[in-house]
This record gives C-alpha cells, structure tokens and sequence, in this order.
C-alpha cells in the first residue's frame, strides 16, 4: 500500500478508537490508541516507549535517526485523545471513520487523527524504503489535550524531559491548512502563535436566608452582575506581530487594503475562518457555566460561575487587570485551567521548508503566519524553549467550513485533502 493510500487508512482506524476525553479522567483513555501507534512502529522497525501518567491514559514516543545526527532535533507532535460525540447528531458514526461525499468523517477526523496518520504514514513509508529525515526527529503521540495536557505532554514535559534532549523546534496541528483566495490561490495558514489560557472559577459569598425576606447580602445577586460585567465588556484591539502580518498578506491577496485603523475590515473577506481569525485581534471572556442554591425559597450562602478567558500573547498583565476590575471586590476567581501564550518569529530554515513544500505540491500556495484563537500542546513543549508551529497541510475545498469541523457535528475531513497532506508533510522532512 502506497503512502497516500494508508495515510486514509491509518486516519480511519484511529477514529474507530474511541479516545473521548471529557477532562474528567474517566473515560476510555488513550492507551488502545496508543497501543495500534506503537504496534504500528514497531512493526516497520522503529523503537517506541508507551509511557503511562495513569490509568489507560498513554502517550507514545520515539526517536529516529537523521541524515544529520549532529543537528538539532526535531519534534513531531499529535494528540490522541478527541472530544466526545453523541452519535445521534451525526450523519455518519462519529466511530466509524466511514467515507462518504469524498471526506473521512469522525470524531478526530480533523483534530487531530488526520495528523496523527499523516506523520505514520510519512514515517513508515520511510522506515520500509530506508529513507531518513535530513535531522533528528523526535515523534510524539500524547494523551489528554483536549483537556489541557496536564496526563499527557504538561505530564512529559515535567517527569521525563530528557525525551525530548535536543529539540530545539517543534509542529504539532492547526496549520498549513489552506484558505481560498482570488486567482485560484490560496492562503496556507501556518501557526506561530496561540493565545493564552485562563479557565477561572468565579466564587461570590453571601449571608444565607429566606427567600421571602429583603435580602442586601446576595450571594447570586452578586455573581450575576460580575458575570454580566464579564459577558459584556469587550477588549480593545492588539495587534500582535503574528496577526498583523496575516492580516496584511489576506487583505493583499483579496486586492483590498490593509487598515492598521480598522483591521477588522478584512475579516467578511474570510467567510467561516473570520470568527477563528477574528478572537485573535483581542483577548476574550466568555461565561460558560452558572451554579448556585438549591431551592427556589432558599438564598444559598454561596455562588459561583466559570468563564473562558483567553489572552494574547504579550499581554496577560493587561487581561488579568481587566478580570480583576471587572469583578469588583465581592467576587473572587480561581484557576481551573491556567497556560501560557506562545508566539514565534515567522522565519528561519524550518519556515522555509514549509513553504517550499506547500509551493511544491501547490503552485498556487501562499504561506502565511497567524494565530491559533485556541491552544495546542505546543504550550508544554515551549517550556523547554522549543520554538513551535502549527503545520498539519491540508489543501481543503474552498467551501468547507473548516473551523466549524474543530469539536463540531459532522467532523470530517477531504480524502484528498489526507493524500496532499502526506505528500507535503513527507516532503517537509526531507528539507526540515
């Protein structure tokens, strides 16, 4: 079987895994998962290691050889872990890694088992016809990030960094996907950046009493205008280095000018993408989650809620002031999930074998920077001063809406979209 055609494989064997993840450390686990990789691996001849943070919740590593053993090396990174799905949105079985209308479709199926069976692919491709990386390459399958990587790569990164001796670059997922431009070109995203995290619990504490009686010590009364001051309240644009960028090569590849004054202008010019594109021009704070009391006659002494907070890079002092005032003084926060910002320069020899693999096998490719609204594993992995990026290739149909696939019904992912990716992944190695 041909590289091309075992990467759809590979891709949908793994979404017949079931690895949901719902952050609560009670679900199937990744250790199946982790098991086919490594069987996978093995079987072609490479050494892996399965190393386990607990129960069924497995991460995969291993290391091969280079042209270049001297270099620094490199890491390739995906998640096995997915979001869960209940079967009864979907058109297809979000486990059963069916083909329909050209794509995969399943859970995973873009975030990130297309990845995951791309770099097996490429891989084992090479070890069967004894082609080497030009360096290094350090590859890992990790447990848990769809709940913060604290079982999978925050738990490697902490316990056993010496895996990672020598990687001083890293890409993992959310980039190199494509986005239609006029002239049959199109924008090939490339992440250097993720904004930063801050899941907070927010706790107010007031007098309980009857619900019958004037009440001035309202634990919920107080939360609720806290919460709606957080809801409402909206950050000023910033334009990190990274954004800028991809907004001015957008609004030159659409033919219209780029607006330092109002950079939003350029978002309707990018259909779907724009609500990914656009939360990367400010930091934000949604409520999620609301709870308090227990009987509708009862004022409960205690109130709390949770919110989603997100910050760019280069200004989390700026974010956390702003929660604080926001607030006020009868309301405390909490981390239930706290990581870093991260943003890279767009520039160096790595950057340039991305681009020279996108333009290989799309002529019409223009690589450009931007920012993940979201985060990846790449967080953990720059801790250890890797720098990282975003660069799973896929060359997409110009009417998908892509970042609606990430957690969404219906994940599915273009057959040929797999087969371009592979050929660009494999040829990025040759060159990286």
């Amino acid at each position: 079987m041909g590289m091309e055609d075992e990467v759809v494989e590979l891709c949908r064997e793994l979404i017949r895994i079931d690895t949901s993840n719902a952050g609560d450390n009670a679900g199937p686990g990744e250790r199946a998962a982790a098991e086919y990789v490594a069987e996978k691996l093995e079987g072609a001849g490479i050494k892996t290691t399965i190393l386990e943070s607990d129960s069924k919740r497995a991460s995969v590593i291993a290391r091969i050889e280079g042209e270049e053993p001297s270099r620094d090396a490199l890491l390739l990174h995906g998640h096995l872990d997915v979001v869960p799905a209940r079967a009864s949105d979907w058109t297809h079985d979000p486990f059963g890694g069916e083909i329909a209308d050209g794509c995969v479709w399943g859970r995973g199926a873009v975030d990130m088992k297309d990845m995951d069976a791309m770099i097996l692919a490429s891989v084992l491709d090479r070890a069967r016809t004894g082609r080497k990386p030009k360096r290094d390459v350090v590859l890992a399958f990790l447990a848990d990030e769809e709940a913060g990587g604290a079982y999978g790569a925050h738990w490697l990164v902490d316990n056993h960094p010496g895996l990672f001796e020598g990687c001083t670059e890293a890409v993992g997922e959310v980039g190199g996907f494509s986005l239609t431009v006029p002239g049959d070109r199109r924008l090939y995203l490339i992440e250097t950046a993720e904004k930063g995290l801050a899941w907070m619990r927010l706790k107010a504490v007031g007098t309980a009493g009857h619900g019958s009686m004037i009440h001035d010590d309202n634990a919920v009364t107080e939360l609720a205008k806290a919460v709606a001051r957080i809801g409402e309240h909206r950050f000023p644009i910033r334009l990190t280095p990274t954004v800028r960028r991809f907004l001015e090569q957008a609004c030159e590849a659409y033919g219209i000018e780029f607006d330092p004054k109002d950079p939003e202008a350029c978002l309707p010019h990018l259909g779907t993408l724009a609500r990914m594109i656009g939360a990367t021009l400010r930091s934000t704070l949604n409520p999620t989650r609301l709870d308090a009391g227990y009987k509708a006659n009862v004022i409960p002494q205690h109130a709390e809620a949770q919110v989603d907070g997100r910050f760019l890079p280069g200004y989390e002092k700026e974010f956390f002031e702003t929660v604080d005032a926001l607030l006020g003084e009868k309301v405390q926060r909490e981390f239930v999930h706290y990581d870093i910002a991260v943003e890279t320069p767009y520039e160096g020899d790595l950057v340039g074998a991305m681009e020279e693999a996108l333009i290989w096998a799309d002529p019409g490719a223009i690589p450009v920077p931007y920012c993940l609204s979201a985060g990846t594993d790449a967080k953990s992995f720059a801790t250890l001063g890797m720098r990282c990026y975003g660069f799973a290739p896929l060359k997409l149909p110009a009417d998908l809406d892509f970042s609606g696939m990430f957690h969404g019904v219906d994940e599915r992912v273009p057959v040929d979209g797999l087969r371009f990716g592979v050929r660009v992944l494999d040829r990025f190695l040759d060159n990286a």
